[in-house]
């Protein structure tokens, strides 16, 4: 037989099938991989640097959606705002790789880049060294888990009797259905507004 004209296995695959598992089902395995390709598991293992390669194969997918375009707007709130709400687009596309992605060392170098960037925005606007990852992570942090409670039920209050929490009742029915939205407009206007203070007078 020939070779067949699309290689069976390329980084690129390996990718797109990890991240379809952990769409899936939260976690991968190499050998899930493996069998979900036709392919024994030893050669995933030839085309990647392990498990943990296969978690920055991912991160670089998933964060390839984040528009790094947004750092160069001006001035730096408005980087950051613009910023802040592609990272939270990208990540609500997959939900359930946050808790993988967030708990394993970043190393991709595209991602790393990303991070240069958002942190040279942050020089320039006058922030502190000292400031400058404190408001990243916090960022993050708001962020991401923003993305998850995207992806949470609309549902995440159950009232089997209104009459026990009608306070709690009136205030679902009028936050409505853009309450994730506006939830973190809101706590992104005020995370703004707080690292304006952090800022030098006069900058």
């Amino acid at each position: 037989m020939g070779r067949p004209r699309t290689p069976l296995l390329d980084k690129e695959r390996i990718t797109t099938t990890a991240l379809e598992l952990v769409d899936r089902q939260g976690e991968f395995s190499v050998p899930q991989i493996a069998r979900r390709l036709g392919v024994q598991t030893g050669s995933v293992y030839h085309h990647v640097e392990g498990r943990d390669g296969i978690v920055e194969l991912m991160r670089t997918r998933v964060c390839s959606a984040i528009d790094t375009s947004t750092l160069e707007l001006e001035p730096w709130d408005a980087a950051l705002n613009a910023w802040a709400r592609s990272y939270r687009a990208a990540f609500a596309a997959h939900p359930r790789a946050i808790p993988l992605l967030m708990t394993s060392p970043v190393r991709a170098p595209k991602v790393l880049g990303q991070y240069e960037r958002a942190v040279r925005l942050l020089l320039d606007a006058g922030f502190g060294t000292a400031d400058v990852m404190v408001v990243i992570s916090a960022l993050e942090n708001l962020v991401l888990g923003s993305a998850l409670d995207m992806a949470a039920p609309e549902t995440m209050w159950e009232l089997p009797d209104e009459t026990t929490t009608p306070g709690l009742a009136r205030s679902l029915a009028a936050a409505g259905p853009r309450r994730t939205h506006a939830a973190f407009d809101l706590a992104l206007e005020g995370f703004i507004a707080h690292c304006r203070t952090l800022l030098p007078t006069g900058t």
